[in-house]
Formats: structure tokens, sequence, C-alpha cells
């Protein structure tokens, strides 16, 4: 049995010493009919290892009950890489960042509202230990230890980011260890010294994540652990886009030099990533520095693979360095998955949210408008109405406070959206001696998952003012929109302004094929391809179009469902071959 492990400095795959040039493929975003190209395509490029977080939410994504079928099929992905002689370094949770809702936690933990996060709190541990006794068993059979492709596992991710609780990261170890979990452990960080001081742990392999300035990097770890083997677990080599931001990129070039560096200086890689693929559903996160960040639907990450798995000039970059180092064969790449423009989609049908609420929700009355937590909801929308007595002048609607994104309406009236990232967006209006129906429709846009804010409630999550006054006496329509079946669509050709409304088209194809759903000239919502959650779009940029891969399509009819907030310049898209992640790019 070869079994990776660390002594005399080095990195040694059983009696051999190995150096591990891997890239990060996360199953989760990528339908699992192209798991295999994708792998196919990092081995292509000299990698031998692929690496992979796993999400808690996405497994158990409400207490108790588990999911790991299909996209969620962990087990079957690294069998595959297996079968494909990769190894396989697992990062489980219970924190993985990776710019995924709550980086990975599930939103059911919030509804104890004393709880503490990624620390030696034990209602959090006890939570953790319940989610270990579920995936562990499922691990275990495909560690190295027992002729599986396993090699390392991690304990939590970037720890030292977030805090200092050693108790808490040994818990996480002995929890790994004592269901199985035999084989190498390590932990990663960033190269500084309250990062390292933090996150590291006793007889754990320590590794650091950069982009550049490998010696520095590599030195400042060294100081903590002098002469252990080196691996930079992240390399950044792209870099994520937040909504309301250009499209990141980085040279391919800068990328091929710092990666000469690093193999130079005879360290262990990991790219971060080597493809991204797409946060599907409402699975994409957000970051908070300044202000609210949400980020996009495409996880394109300018990797050597690009989102649809399409081969870049990075990718040739990073294998002709590698090849200084390892001597590679004659490339060799799978068959290329073909991309088609299907055209114009014209979206014939509508249903408004309004006369849809009965299909979609059954309504809940409370004393103050609960945020989704408190209501046993993980992501979507979520609908808040009360009636507010008059007569009263005009004030301002305070929502206290808004997470993320509240739609405003009197007596079904339209009247401005209030964000939490703009502190100038603001809702005034009178009321007349008879009163008037307040409602407020809210959008999760995605939690936090790194830094200091992750405990972040969605909705609203203390009250809703009208000037100083409380309002109080709400009715609460959940609206987690996960099953849009139960909608009654009528044919319409009007464009309803500012009118919540899921729209419906339908287009006729000879063969599936990738194709992007191109965007323009709507404004902002969700789109679904014959029932499946492609993810949230949105005119401020910089991604204009939404990924839809070839085994989401149907020959014959398929089904396309917009929900959107604010209306269209014309009730139709367009499904092209190419992607748009900028608006610099080809239309």
């Amino acid at each position: 049995m070869k079994n990776l492990n660390v002594h005399d400095g080095k990195l040694w795959l059983g009696d051999e010493p190995i150096r591990l040039l891997s890239g990060a493929i996360h199953y989760f975003r990528i339908v699992p009919e192209y798991w295999e190209d994708r792998l196919l395509k990092l081995k292509a490029c000299g990698l031998n290892v692929v690496e992979t977080y796993v999400p808690w939410n996405l497994h158990e994504p409400f207490e108790g009950k588990f999911n790991f079928e299909g996209i969620a099929d962990l087990e079957r992905f690294i069998a595959l890489a297996g079968e494909l002689g990769l190894h396989v370094i697992v990062r489980p949770s219970p924190y993985i960042c990776a710019e995924w809702e709550f980086g990975g936690l599930p939103a059911w933990l919030l509804k104890d509202t004393g709880m503490r996060l990624r620390c030696n709190y034990r209602p959090f541990l006890d939570e953790v230990d319940a989610y270990y006794d579920e995936l562990m068993p499922r691990l275990v059979p495909l560690l190295s230890t027992n002729g599986g492709p396993v090699i390392a596992l991690q304990i939590e991710n970037e720890y030292g980011s977030y805090g200092n609780d050693k108790d808490y990261l040994n818990h996480l170890k002995d929890a790994i260890r004592s269901r199985g979990g035999d084989v190498l452990l390590f932990t990663s960080d960033g190269p500084e010294d309250a990062m390292l001081q933090g996150g590291m742990v006793d007889d754990v392999w320590a590794t650091v994540n950069f982009g550049s300035r490998t010696k520095e990097s590599f030195d400042k770890l060294l100081e903590y652990r002098p002469g252990q083997p080196l691996m930079c677990m992240e390399y950044w080599n792209g870099w994520f886009d937040h909504w309301h931001e250009e499209h990141h990129t980085r040279p391919a070039d800068d990328v091929a030099e710092v990666l000469d560096e690093m193999l130079a200086a005879g360290a262990s890689v990991n790219f971060y990533m080597f493809h991204g693929g797409t946060n599907f559903g409402f699975y994409s996160g957000a970051n908070y520095g300044d202000h609210y960040e949400p980020t996009v639907t495409g996880y394109d990450y300018d990797a050597p693979l690009g989102e649809s798995g399409n081969v870049t000039d990075k990718f040739h970059k990073v294998r002709e360095v590698i090849g200084k180092y390892v001597e590679l064969g004659p490339l060799k790449l799978p068959e290329p998955i073909p991309a088609q423009s299907f055209g114009t989609v014209r979206m014939t049908e509508r249903a408004s949210l309004r006369g849809s609420l009965g299909e979609l929700s059954s309504p809940q009355r409370r004393a103050c408008p609960e945020p989704m937590e408190m209501m046993g909801q993980n992501s979507g929308f979520i609908l808040y109405e009360t009636k507010l007595s008059g007569p009263r002048p005009e004030n301002k609607l305070n929502l206290q406070d808004v997470r993320d994104r509240a739609m405003v309406f009197v007596d079904g009236a339209y009247k401005g959206v209030i964000e939490r990232w703009n502190p100038a967006s603001e809702v005034s209006f009178s009321v007349p001696p008879e009163g008037v129906t307040v409602s407020v429709l809210v959008e999760n846009m995605g939690r936090v998952n790194y830094g200091p804010l992750l405990k972040d409630y969605k909705g609203i999550t203390e009250g809703i003012r009208f000037e100083r006054q409380f309002l109080f006496d709400w009715t609460i329509h959940t609206l987690p929109l996960d099953d849009l079946s139960t909608l009654r669509f009528e044919p319409s050709e009007s464009n309803a302004e500012n009118e919540p409304s899921f729209y419906r088209g339908t287009f006729e194809i000879d063969e599936p094929a990738d194709t992007f759903l191109n965007m323009k000239g709507w404004t902002k919502g969700v789109a679904y391809v014959n029932g499946f959650n492609l993810g949230r779009y949105w005119e401020v940029g910089p991604q204009e179009t939404l990924y839809i891969p070839g085994p989401l399509l149907r020959k014959g009819s398929n089904e396309l469902i917009l929900f959107e907030l604010h209306g269209a310049a014309a009730l139709e898209v367009r499904l092209q071959a190419e992607p748009v992640l900028g608006s610099s790019e080809k239309q």
C-alpha cells in the first residue's frame, strides 16, 4: 500500500519521493457528465493530483437530511479520479470558503441564535460530529490506506485568517482520526505570522496559500516549520468576480513564471483553480470588506480550463513549465465538447409572483419580520407584508437590517429598492386615512464566505420601521424557488415593469450541446432550464451570460423560465456559443 507521508524533509508516496502537481476541480460546480472530461484535461496538463473541497451545506442542506447524489456524488467523483490514474486531496468541511454560500456551512446552524462558528463551542462541535458521522464512512473506503486514491485530508481551511482556537482544530483532527481518517493530514494558511500561528496544528503538515512572492511566502512557512517539504496548497493563478466589478484576469506568462519559481524551489503545488466551473443555483457566496460584495454565478476564475471546460492559453503555458521538470508525452486531450448557438428564445408566457404566491408558499404570521433562518429557509427570496394605518405624512421606511436587496411596494405599487451595500438607497411615502399594505420582497444574494462577518442572517434581521415606529404583525411568504412546477402560466406579450414575474419560453433543438444564455436587455433575476437553477443574472455585470451545460438540455423541446424582478427591454433571450464574462468581450 502506497501512502503519502513526510520524512527527511520530503514527501514520500510509499518508498518513493513524490512532488504533488495538483489542480483544484470542485465536483459540485460541474455537472457529473463532465467530470471525466475535466479530470482527463487536468491529467493531460501534466498534473498527478486533483484536489476538491467538500461543502457541508450541499450535503446536509437541512439538519439530518443528507444528499450525496447527482452533482453531490462525492464518492463517484473520487473513484473516477482514481480510475483515471490520479491521486486525490480532499479538503472536507466544516468550512471551505471557496466563494461558496456561507463558506460551505449550512444555513440551519443560524437558527440557534447563540451559535458560535468555527470554535470550541459544544453545540457547533456536536453538529460537526454528526456530519462527520455521515461523511467519514463515505471517505474511508476511498483512502489510500484502504487502496483508494485519497492521499491527504485537510483540517479546517485557512483557519488562521479567522481564529486561533487550537482546541477546536485538535477536535477536528481527532474527529477525522477517530473515524478512520488515517492518511496524511494538513493545514493551509496565508504566509503571515498571525495566520500560521492561528492555523497550524501540532503533528500536522503545514502548507501555505499565495499567488506571488514565492520565496518570501515559503521562507515565512519555514520559519515555523524548518526543514519540512514545501507546498503551495492554493496557487491563485486567477481570481473570482463580484457583481459591479470588472472580470478578473491574470496574464498566462505571469502565472507560468511564478509556477517555475515554485518548482525550481522543489515545492509541490495545487492550482486554485485548475477549473472553476459554475456556482449553480443560489450557491454563490459573498465577501464583506468595506461593504457587502456578492459573487457572480460564474466561477471561471481565469483558470487553465474556462468555465465550460475549454482549454486556454494558460493551460498550455502551465504545461510547458511542468514539462521542464517532468517528462511529458504528446498532448492528448479528450474530444472537444461542442458549443452551439440555438438562436432567439421568445418568452411568451408569464406568471406574476403576486398571483403565484399560493402555488409557491403558505403564508405564515409573525409579530416581527423574521429572517430566513428562523423560517427554516436557506436561500432564494422572502416576502413580508403588513397593514399600516393612516393618515401619516411622508416618511422613510427603515429596514433594520436588509440582507441583501429589497423591493418595496405600497398597495402593490413599486416604490423603490433598498440595497445592503448602498446607504443612499431609501424609500419614502405618505399614508392616506384608509391605510396601506406594505410589501417588502427581499433577495438573499449569498451569505458571506470569508472573514469575521460569517454569521450572515438573511431577509430582515431586526425589524421594519416607518420613521421611528417599529411595525408588527407581518404575513411572511418564504420563497426558496427550488420547485417551479406548480406555476400556472398564461400567454403574455407584456413586460411587467417592476412587477416580479416568471417568464416562460420553449425552444427546440436537434441535439444537446453546451450553450450560453445571453441576458442582455434583462435587469435582474434567476434563470432555470428544464427545472435546473442556472443561477442569478444582473445587468450590472460583469457576467452577461449564464453557462448551460449540454447535459441539462434534451433533444426536442426545452423549457426556459426567468424570474425577473424589474422587466426587460424585449421578451426574448439568445442562446449563443460563446460566453460574455465582461462587458468588453464579444457579444
